[in-house]
């Protein structure tokens, strides 16, 4: 009887250490997930899911301001919130490396409260008529179903960031005014 609680002596002290290691490792995940949690929510630079928007950082005269390190060939869409209406823009980096930046609001469906766009693939598609719209067409075009351009003389752009005065977002409340993204 003496020599089988030994042999039962070191398997349970086994076990018993698999459950504790079992134990401290799950704790130790548990703490770099919260840890990963926690770091995340004071970030500055966020990153978005294609149809995700993102509130753009303002400076005190209420001008947004894009990190042009964030903008890549699929779309960034920002919420503006300065103004009593909710207005979104878009920033994307076009084939040529240049970045093209627009109201995320067609020009022919604005109206209608869901002419909008989302990106599909490499076009942005109007949620209310289907209309698609290439990368390298946004800040181009102007007229027709398409995002509303905000051209270079609306906005400033520097080595590191873009920013569209608040001034076009006052002038662009208007056709947002019905907008129900």
């Amino acid at each position: 009887m003496k020599e089988n609680q030994k042999t039962r002596k070191p398997a349970l002290k086994k076990k018993t250490n698999h459950i504790l290691l079992g134990i401290v490792a799950l704790f130790v995940i548990g703490i770099a997930i919260l840890s990963g949690l926690k770091s995340n929510s004071n970030s500055k630079v966020q990153v978005t899911k294609p149809g995700k928007t993102i509130t753009a950082t303002t400076n005190e005269n209420g001008d947004a301001i894009i990190p042009i390190s964030e903008i890549s060939e699929t779309a960034t869409f920002y919420s503006y919130d300065k103004l009593d209406t909710k207005i979104e823009f878009l920033a994307v980096k076009a084939s040529d490396g240049t970045i093209r930046t627009a109201f995320n609001t067609c020009q022919v469906c604005y109206a209608s409260g869901k002419g909008y766009y989302k990106q599909e693939g490499n076009v942005l598609k109007c949620q209310n008529c289907g209309n698609t719209f290439k990368m390298d067409q946004v800040e181009v075009v102007k007229g027709g179903c398409n995002p509303v351009p905000i051209f270079e003389n609306y906005k400033e752009t520097t080595d590191s960031s873009i920013i569209i005065k608040n001034e076009n977002f006052k002038e662009a409340e208007s056709i947002f005014a019905n907008w129900k993204n």
